[in-house]
């Protein structure tokens, strides 16, 4: 649209405060955007000063201009937000956040149930909040049914059903994660309570729900019901362990949300904290997409709007690190310079910063949609075994022995989460006398790491030891005597349980069986499994591993492996009775094999 176009429609705009939207000759919605007076906010984009080269380019695609004029810029600032949100015009500031988040819910019905969802329903039920990592959900969910039992089955608990004994009270009766609602062996009333509780879990308002348990424990020690007493003690105690693990700033800090952001160019990166009863119950980093140079108060104010509005946040101040417009009534600003809130704030600007690092080193990788994925799965690596850095770089190490004998180690490089293949490596054993997995295994490590000092090649940042305590502290030691303590995390992976262990700590990990980090760090393991096995076979095949039973005069190669096949070592060989042996390779041979043991012993 052409100044000369726009002046014959200007004086029918209006000079209230409200909405204005652009659209295209396809009809094409451009851009909306709020004003306190939308004719004067109009006329300045066909002024032809006024804008950069991305405004002129917005204003010659303008067809059409369509406003809404509402009471106040309050309410212009809610509906721009709310459009932009629904339909994501081309020219505006643009979150790049296409998530959908997962809530808790408690479902509206007799005995609700509270289960994990990403449907948020009309259906009057009451939903908590949206959650920004379905991991943390579902262990907010496994803490509640560790704490407060409740019912998961979906039948249709109505008074009448119960009275005519429709149904039985099924496993999660008999576990104790139920009470069984469904055979009158719990009251509406008493269940109305466990949900008050949980409201107030979720709510992060943990006092009545410590009141609650403490005066229930205390009467059934005067009752002398000291087993119960005991299990009501342990809920307190997943409590304060619960309590343990949020971030605790400050009693007196209630109900804030604060924000931080960073700009660099056309994209802005965004940090939110959400505080609830002293307490971070929400964390999210965004980025933003600007088109029209806008400045960079004006992105924070619209990125505000749009996370508390997803959040359903009801906080009555924000804390930014500068002043900003923000249209919300009854909201305070507040731009902090020392206490509490100043701290909040800084902590913001480090997740936001963190943030842009992260970004960073996903476009240094050159990675894909397929290897962003397995990056995320390198995050969670990281989180799960709180690692400092991602690790983009991680070796595996196993022992291998045929039958008890011959012992060789295999090593396996994952990089980006990937096998590495030409960074393999397999070691004969050459400094060990006998079967030794731990001297084998500080072996293989000491020369790996040896050799990668001496090409001053570069280490990796996760280091996995197939084996339990024993070969973990041989791979320590190894590390430590090369110099190299801190430099790389050792973690020892045990075979029955599928532990994880780290130097020095008494207790091991268990990560969640179907967790994605659980299943990378399970296919090394079986990689470098197969990789040892591959090569013993491969040396076992070329005849380098020297069977001792052909040193036996009249027993030949065919003859001492089938022995070994049959009795799985050369111990195992010299443990059997001639009749024995002569079942598998006839009288002659069997008093040959016999007569050598004898005479050696």
């Amino acid at each position: 649209m052409k100044s000369e176009e726009f002046q014959q429609i200007s004086n029918t705009l209006p000079e209230g405060p409200g909405i204005y939207k652009y659209y295209d000759v396809n009809g094409s919605l451009l851009y909306v955007g709020k004003a306190k007076n939308i004719r004067k906010r109009v006329s300045s984009y066909f002024n032809k000063n006024a804008g950069s080269y991305k405004t002129h380019e917005l204003v010659k695609r303008i067809r059409k201009i369509e406003f809404t004029i509402v009471n106040s810029e309050q309410d212009a600032f809610l509906l721009e937000n709310s459009l932009i949100k629904q339909y994501q015009p081309l020219f505006n500031i643009n979150l790049k956040d296409d998530k959908t988040y997962p809530y808790i819910v408690i479902k509206n019905e007799l005995f609700p149930r509270v289960y994990l969802t990403r449907q948020k329903l009309d259906d009057g039920s009451q939903y908590f909040g949206p959650y920004t990592s379905v991991g943390k959900v579902r262990d907010l969910l496994n803490f509640i049914k560790q704490t407060i039992p409740l019912r998961t089955c979906p039948l249709n608990l109505t008074p009448r059903n119960i009275d005519k004994g429709k149904f039985k009270v099924c496993l999660e009766y008999h576990l104790g994660n139920c009470k069984g609602p469904c055979e009158k062996h719990q009251s509406l009333e008493n269940y109305d309570e466990n949900i008050a509780q949980i409201k107030n879990l979720l709510k992060g308002n943990l006092s009545p729900v410590f009141q609650h348990f403490k005066s229930e424990m205390k009467g059934y020690v005067e009752g002398l019901q000291f087993e119960k007493a005991e299990a009501v003690r342990k809920k307190i105690r997943f409590l304060e362990n619960y309590q343990s693990r949020s971030v605790v700033m400050n009693n007196a800090v209630d109900g804030l949300d604060v924000f931080s952001i960073r700009k660099e160019a056309d994209t802005a990166y965004v940090n939110y904290l959400m505080l609830e009863n002293g307490t971070i119950v929400q964390t999210k980093s965004i980025r933003v997409e600007t088109h029209l140079d806008e400045p960079v108060e004006e992105v924070l104010a619209f990125s505000i709007g749009q996370l508390r509005t997803t959040f359903q946040s009801e906080a009555k101040e924000i804390v930014v690190p500068f002043p900003i417009e923000y249209a919300e009534t009854g909201i305070t600003v507040t731009i902090p310079k020392a206490g509490e809130k100043k701290k909040l704030l800084e902590l913001s600007e480090k997740n936001v910063q963190y943030f842009i690092d992260e970004a960073r080193n996903k476009e240094r990788l050159k990675l894909g949609v397929k290897s962003a994925d397995k990056y995320s799965v390198l995050l969670q690596v990281k989180d799960d075994l709180n690692l400092t850095e991602v690790p983009v770089h991680i070796e595996c190490f196993d022992n291998s022995n045929f039958q008890g004998s011959y012992p060789v180690a295999a090593l396996v490089c994952f990089k980006n989460g990937e096998p590495s293949r030409k960074d393999y490596r397999v070691f004969n054993i050459k400094t060990v006398v006998g079967i030794n997995d731990f001297a084998s295994m500080n072996e293989a490590v000491s020369r790996r790491y040896k050799r990668l000092m001496m090409e001053n090649g570069a280490f990796p940042q996760l280091v996995i030891i197939d084996g339990g305590k024993g070969q973990l502290s041989a791979a320590h030691e190894a590390i430590e005597s090369l110099g190299l303590a801190g430099k790389m995390t050792l973690v020892g992976l045990a075979k029955n349980e599928e532990e994880l262990f780290f130097v020095g700590d008494k207790e091991s990990l268990k990560l969640p069986y179907d967790s994605a980090s659980h299943k990378l760090i399970r296919r090394i393991r079986d990689e470098v499994h197969n990789h040892g096995v591959t090569f013993h076979r491969k040396k076992r095949s070329e005849g380098t591993f020297k069977n001792e039973l052909e040193d036996i005069k009249g027993i030949g190669t065919s003859t001492a492996n089938l022995l070994l096949k049959t009795f799985r070592s050369v111990n195992g060989v010299k443990k059997q009775s001639i009749e024995d042996l002569s079942k598998i390779v006839g009288v002659s041979k069997a008093k040959i094999v016999k007569a050598y043991f004898e005479s050696d012993d």
